[in-house]
């Protein structure tokens, strides 16, 4: 294993101290962003996938799925794989509080071809798990889009009214039935073109409901961007 590789294994398991590095995992010296070259090279990009559900598929074709049954988004934009090392950076946001993560993927989002957006609605936390965390890792990522972009954000343009069991507990089939009714939107965003900016994307569930519900208030196109996609293997 080379040095790189080990630096990166050992903040993976230790979580090693974010001011006493550069690179944020695996400690080298860094430049003007949080990881060093070497890092960023590392991320896994998504292969060729659906711009609809952003699943891997030939030639970036519409997958199965979103042909027999498409969702109520109408496009997704993804960073890269849910996995080593993109995991750990989306995890010490989330659960270690690492707020410079924030504006980082943010500054990353805007590398992509983004649709035209007419506002920015984060992932809404229910109250209960807002309280426990402290913050939500999805508004701080889209303030810093917002900023970046020049777009409208609308911090409370979605509120989630049911503290749902995580989608990650329950079996792919009872997602949907899980997730239902759990947003409320009282903004009108009639004819408006949405970004919903979220962390993680898995089955899509949540971010279907989310969609659902965003275009019962009008929105005339729901686009996901997410910083990974999780793809199982």
């Amino acid at each position: 294993m080379s040095n790189h590789e080990t630096g990166i294994a050992r903040w993976s398991r230790a979580g090693a101290s974010w001011l006493d590095q550069d690179c944020a995992l695996c400690g080298e010296p860094g430049e003007r962003e949080l990881l060093c070259r070497a890092c960023a090279a590392a991320l896994p990009s998504l292969p060729a996938h659906c711009p609809r559900c952003a699943l891997p598929t030939p030639r970036g074709s519409l997958c199965g799925r979103c042909l027999a049954d498409p969702p109520h988004f109408d496009g997704t934009l993804a960073l890269w794989l849910y996995e080593f090392p993109c995991d750990r950076l989306v995890q010490a946001l989330k659960y270690r509080a690492r707020l410079a993560l924030a504006p980082f993927f943010a500054r990353r989002l805007v590398t992509l071809r983004l649709p035209a957006i007419d506002v920015i609605v984060p992932m809404p936390l229910h109250p209960d798990r807002l309280a426990q965390r402290g913050f939500n890792q999805a508004l701080e990522i889209a303030r810093s889009l917002a900023r970046l972009t020049g777009t409208a954000l609308h911090p409370r343009g979605a509120r989630r009214v049911r503290d749902t069991i995580p989608q990650t507990d329950l079996p792919y089939q009872e997602r949907t039935k899980n997730i239902r009714g759990a947003f409320v939107v009282a903004a009108d965003l009639s004819g408006k073109a949405v970004a919903v900016v979220d962390d993680v994307m898995t089955t899509g569930a949540t971010l279907d409901e989310l969609a659902r519900t965003l275009k019962r208030a009008g929105a005339a196109r729901v686009e996901n961007l997410v910083i990974a996609r999780s793809v199982l293997r």
